[in-house]
């Protein structure tokens, strides 16, 4: 597990983020690190963290001495028994006390419970680590879906010139005579169909920003920024993807080492085990040292009390029967104990389960890269076919208008499964905690 320090160092480094104004144009890492500086999520799961920290400081200070001041000031009036006890003499009093009490051994109550709210703040730690790692995946995959969103833009940019193309061109044929006039209305149909494929993929591309926004926590009304976009080259895509570094037993090893979401589980095992002892503890006493000195003055007055006096003690507090509270409390707590245990190995066999899938899903994914970019190829090639079939005769529209439309599909069928992967890498990520 890493320590402290070091986890405290990498949370402070992540949160570094450049000055919002400085870009309008973004990167994925730039927009991870406003994220994590942005998102009202992880706020409120780092405030949560540092709550943890203050209730360990208060339980940690049993270990030191207690040291309290009391100061009176007022009248004070007797009678004066000596001389004539039926008069009422009064004066001025001033009184002053310090006292101080040190814990000698309490047997881990206050151990226990130190020890359950130092483990109780790990689990917050863990889980605010956990929650960084969410982020990032989620911010990925928002911006790769904005990348998606811009490249299918351009496939309904092509498939809109490819139309006019085709209008243009049936509209001379039928001014040659060649073809009917059907043709022309089949392609000014099959246009305006492609103009409305391009007006919602516009359309889908604010909706990736909207949900980008809110995952890196853009709060403005109006779009501000651009993400940087990638300059695709579909009959290359598949060679450009790298496999990933670690196969499956490695990844769910490096899961079960790394995952922050474990972590979290083996503190709050800790904590269960801190409560096991500081319940237990009520059996047997409480040792603790006490000291006082307490300082009087009267102006006028000569009592019996002494103005100054001091004491110190050793005690001990002991609860000799309570009921069987003491017994039933401990039961309660080993029992909790257990349940976090459970918890712990329900958490492994999910993170297993996540871990694989994420990782078939990486191949399933990259397999349809390959698959995508091959029926482009043949898609390209029979519409090429299908062109000069219409151009000499030896086809009507429809099937020219389908093999059109079928390499239109198979782009965007191609990018969008290329995108699948990069988001199934980040997936993938997430779920091994890396």
């Amino acid at each position: 597990m890493m320590n402290k320090k070091s986890i405290l160092k990498y949370l402070v480094t992540a949160t570094l983020i450049l000055d919002l104004n400085a870009s309008e144009h973004y990167t994925v890492d730039e927009l991870i690190l406003i994220s994590l500086k942005n998102s009202p999520d992880l706020q409120i799961s780092q405030s949560n963290y540092e709550a943890s920290k203050s209730r360990y400081d208060t339980a940690f200070a049993g270990y030191l001495p207690q040291v309290d001041l009391e100061a009176s000031v007022g009248k004070i009036g007797m009678s004066d028994f000596i001389n004539n006890s039926d008069n009422m003499l009064d004066g001025n009093l001033l009184v002053g006390s310090l006292s101080l009490t040190q814990l000698v051994y309490d047997f881990g109550k206050t151990g226990g419970n130190a020890d359950n709210f130092e483990y109780q703040s790990e689990s917050y730690l863990m889980q605010n680590i956990q929650d960084i790692s969410n982020k990032k995946r989620d911010t990925k995959s928002a911006y790769y879906d904005v990348l998606q969103a811009l490249a299918l833009i351009d496939v309904q940019k092509e498939n809109v010139k490819l139309n006019k193309a085709q209008l243009y061109r049936s509209k001379k044929y039928f001014a040659a005579g060649i073809r009917t006039k059907i043709d022309v209305s089949d392609a000014k149909v099959s246009l305006i169909q492609a103009k409305l494929d391009l007006k919602k993929a516009e359309y889908d591309l604010k909706t990736t920003y909207a949900a980008l926004d809110k995952i890196v926590g853009f709060t403005q009304l109006e779009q501000e920024y651009t993400v940087q976009s990638q300059e695709l080259q579909l009959d290359s895509l598949y060679e450009s993807l790298k496999p990933y570094e670690l196969d499956l037993e490695n990844s769910i090893l490096y899961a079960y080492q790394n995952r922050a979401e474990l972590k979290k589980y083996q503190s709050n095992i800790k904590a269960k085990k801190a409560e096991v002892e500081q319940a237990s503890s009520a059996y047997y006493p409480t040792l603790y040292v006490a000291a006082n000195y307490t300082k009087q003055e009267f102006d006028k007055l000569k009592t019996l009390s002494p103005e100054n006096r001091w004491q110190a003690t050793l005690n001990a507090d002991w609860n000799i029967y309570g009921g069987g509270s003491t017994m039933s409390q401990t039961q309660e707590k080993k029992i909790e104990t257990d349940i976090s245990n459970y918890n712990y190995t329900y958490s492994k066999l999910s993170i297993k389960k996540e871990t694989t899938d994420a990782y078939i899903n990486v191949n399933r994914a990259k397999d349809s890269v390959e698959l995508a970019q091959s029926l482009v190829e043949v898609s390209d090639e029979k519409f090429d076919q299908a062109s000069k079939r219409y151009e000499y005769g030896l086809s009507d529209y429809i099937e020219l208008q389908q093999a059109r439309q079928d390499y239109i599909d198979a782009k965007a069928t191609l990018i969008v499964e290329y995108y699948n992967y990069y988001t199934a890498i980040a997936t993938l990520d997430n779920a091994i905690g890396k």
